[in-house]
């Protein structure tokens, strides 16, 4: 059945508005307005299974998505920046906004944004808020460095600058009444963010020792716990994307393309696409490019073409073409060693805590499982741990 009317929700903090059009683009409904305690109300009264409904994304779109969603005839959330017409007007109302979005909608100009499902949604806000805390001692460690950079004072020899056991060294130091106020509550600050990253570290390790994709993205250079569950969590589901163009696009790490009659050009990467997806890979290949042969040589041959940051960008770009085939196909990397993967395999399993793996499985046991599934190493008896050697369990791949 097609809709017989579209509508459109300017959504704010206290209240929405809303307007309806029908096929032809007339007025037919609103503008109401309504505020959020009588959200459920107004749905029974004005929606019907007739109503195709559009709105923006914002901060609480996910819960009036999952609120809206049964009583409709269809739902799509857009962003912002794929709605020109409304975000650039020169007289922007609250019922001119949703005036035009549901224009757009009976016209079929507009193209909703996959809507992840409840699982990723609580794994990118576990990531977000781990973000968030890193950001916030970054600030503090930033605002106390300035002190000693502006009164000259030199750290101690052979101490943590941060360190809890320097605490009192900061207590003593001579500096004006308001600044030793500003120190005490900069360094509440970073014991507050460190406290909260350690507990959010926890979090996200039992989430990857439950997330049979992590294993996969462990063995690319680079990619840690946090890092490859910030990835995980960007990407979602990795059949969203039936090429790996189209991932680098979603990360905004594709380059900004003009062809227009007889000229063809080419530019920076075009950052229209998922920040924090873009970021860990940049992540990813500062590390690969240090510690990983190929990659290190793959930065030496573009190194003096295109300069050390756009050469790690394009660098982050092939690796997230790796992360396409590996999780999509579910292989090893092409440039992967099986005795880093294996490491690297057996260093996250205590990173993520041994008590969270899956079927009570040893750090070994499940370094093993993950090699065999990649199909790799299947002669590798032991790895190192340290100063010490690690012996892992027979493989299932000999014959």
């Amino acid at each position: 059945m097609q809709p017989t009317r579209y509508v459109a929700l300017d959504i704010h903090k206290f209240y929405l508005v809303a307007v309806g059009v029908d096929r032809d683009q007339n007025i037919v409904f609103g503008p109401s307005r309504t505020t959020w305690d009588r959200f459920d109300a107004w749905i029974a009264r004005h929606l019907t299974h007739q109503d195709a409904v559009v709105v923006e994304m914002t901060t609480n779109t996910w819960q009036v998505y999952d609120t809206l969603l049964p009583h409709v005839h269809s739902l799509i959330v857009v962003h912002p920046q794929h709605v020109k017409a409304v975000v650039d007007a020169q007289v922007k109302t609250d019922r001119k906004a949703a005036l035009t979005l549901a224009q757009l909608h009976a016209a079929h100009f507009l193209k909703g944004i996959c809507v992840p499902p409840q699982a990723v949604r609580d794994l990118r806000a576990l990531t977000a808020q781990y973000r968030k805390m890193s950001r916030l001692g970054t600030v503090a460690k930033n605002r106390l460095h300035a002190v000693l950079h502006r009164h000259h004072i030199l750290v101690p020899e052979g101490f943590e600058l941060f360190h809890p056991d320097l605490r009192p060294w900061w207590n003593l130091l001579h500096v004006s009444e308001l600044e030793k106020m500003n120190i005490q509550s900069d360094l509440a600050t970073l014991e507050f963010a460190q406290k909260q990253k350690a507990i959010l570290e926890e979090h996200i390790g039992k989430a990857a020792a439950q997330d049979a994709r992590f294993p996969l993205l462990a063995q690319i250079p680079g990619v840690g716990l946090i890092n490859g569950t910030n990835i995980l969590a960007a990407i979602g589901d990795i059949r969203r994307f039936d090429q790996p163009r189209k991932l680098v696009g979603y990360a905004g790490l594709g380059a900004r393309v003009h062809d227009s009659g007889e000229s063809r050009t080419t530019g920076k990467i075009t950052k229209a696409g998922r920040r924090d997806l873009r970021s860990a890979m940049v992540q990813a290949a500062n590390i690969a490019v240090q510690h990983h042969v190929f990659w290190k040589k793959e930065l030496a041959r573009l190194e003096p073409r295109l300069g050390r940051g756009r050469a790690v960008v394009l660098i982050a770009r092939k690796l997230l073409v790796a992360v396409w085939h590996i999780l999509s196909k579910e292989v090893a990397d092409r440039h992967a060693d099986p005795r880093d993967v294996a490491s690297s395999l057996f260093q996250h399993a205590y990173k993520m805590k041994v008590r969270n793996l899956p079927n009570q499985m040893s750090a070994k046991q499940w370094t093993r499982y993950q090699l065999d599934r990649l199909g790799i190493g299947a002669d590798l008896n032991e790895i190192p741990w340290g100063t010490k050697t690690v012996k892992l369990p027979p493989s299932r791949l000999k014959p």
